[in-house]
């Protein structure tokens, strides 16, 4: 008897086989393999849109040189200048203008001619009613000397931040007045 079940288990016993792939699990893989492919395509250039702008580096702005400080008075004088600027491919030159002068201490600052009101370029000592002021000739609001509002307008004229180096005047960027509040 022994003999019989020996000859059982050896015939039952099947030799063993490779794991081969089915045609279903081959056709599987290669879909979801292409499908996630395909997504990763789609959704990764996502991703770096709106990681990017975070991991950029701010620095401190650039400075263009407006400006002699020696030509620099007490009376408001108007400048141009260019600032370069690129826009993804695109290079451009902006005009920008400034209203400088020093105070009475000497110190040099310089106002933005973009009136607070609605966005007109204002003019210094331009009005015969109101004379020694910014004025917008839109909607007559008005500025003392250092960029406070007296009419129309809800705040002062913004001021670019200064530098004097090698007596030349150089302009940053555009933040609020502080000088106004310096005013009596």
């Amino acid at each position: 008897m022994s003999s019989l079940n020996e000859e059982e288990e050896s015939l039952t016993q099947e030799p063993p086989s490779r794991n081969e792939m089915s045609r279903r699990q081959f056709l599987t893989y290669t879909l979801g393999g292409a499908t996630a492919f395909m997504g990763a395509g789609v959704i990764l250039p996502m991703v770096r849109f709106a990681v990017d702008p975070i991991l950029q580096k701010k620095g401190e702005g650039e400075f263009i040189k407006v400006a002699e400080a020696s030509k620099i008075t007490e009376e408001p004088q108007e400048f141009t200048f260019e600032l370069p600027q690129q826009d993804g491919w695109y290079a451009s030159t902006a005009m920008l203008t400034a209203w400088i002068r020093k105070d009475a201490n000497g110190d040099i600052y310089a106002l933005s001619p973009i009136c607070k009101h609605l966005g007109c370029t204002v003019g210094w000592n331009n009005n015969k009613a109101h004379p020694d002021e910014y004025h917008c000739p839109c909607h007559g609001a008005r500025y003392t000397k250092q960029g406070r509002q007296l009419a129309v307008a809800a705040k002062p004229l913004d001021q670019y931040t200064t530098k004097i180096d090698g007596g030349w005047v150089y302009l940053g960027e555009i933040v609020p007045n502080t000088v106004s509040a310096k005013e009596a």
